[in-house]
């Protein structure tokens, strides 16, 4: 067990299973199937990501460097949150972008249930989480990896 310090952008607590990609994660190429074609699992469609392309998305403690990709990417995690195909949580190991910081805190002020944002989990996070560890997330940013 091992534990990172992150910077709350939408402070929560959650526990979920680990889902990893070390490339940047291109959010509308891997949500598009969840939005248009009604995939309820939110399969990541991005053929580019090989870390998680074809990997059910929702309710996973999604780890990543960064959002990469269209201007849309704020309004495509906002939607995939009001039509539940979300990940239970989202963390950064990078700085987040401010599209993916927008759609997140749209998430956590318009709907019921925010879906708990934190970066700057450095580098060795990244390195460390494997998909299928669980991850307990506190308030402060404190992330649990088991």
């Amino acid at each position: 067990m091992k534990q990172f310090k992150g910077r709350p952008v939408v402070a929560g607590k959650c526990t979920a299973n680990a889902l990893v990609s070390h490339g940047g994660f291109n959010t509308l190429a891997s949500f598009q199937n969840a939005l248009q074609f009604g995939d309820k699992q939110a399969k990541c469609g991005d053929q580019n990501n090989a870390d998680i392309y074809g990997k059910p998305m929702v309710g996973t403690a999604l780890c990543l460097p960064q959002t990469i990709g269209s201007t849309t990417g704020g309004m495509v995690l906002y939607c995939a949150k009001v039509m539940e195909r979300n990940p239970a949580c989202m963390l950064f190991s990078e700085h987040i972008d401010s599209l993916a910081a927008a759609g997140a805190v749209l998430g956590a002020v318009w709907t019921d249930n925010p879906m708990p944002v934190i970066d700057c989990l450095s580098d060795e996070f990244l390195n460390y989480v494997k998909d299928g560890m669980k991850i307990t997330i506190a308030e402060d940013g404190t992330v649990t990896v088991e």
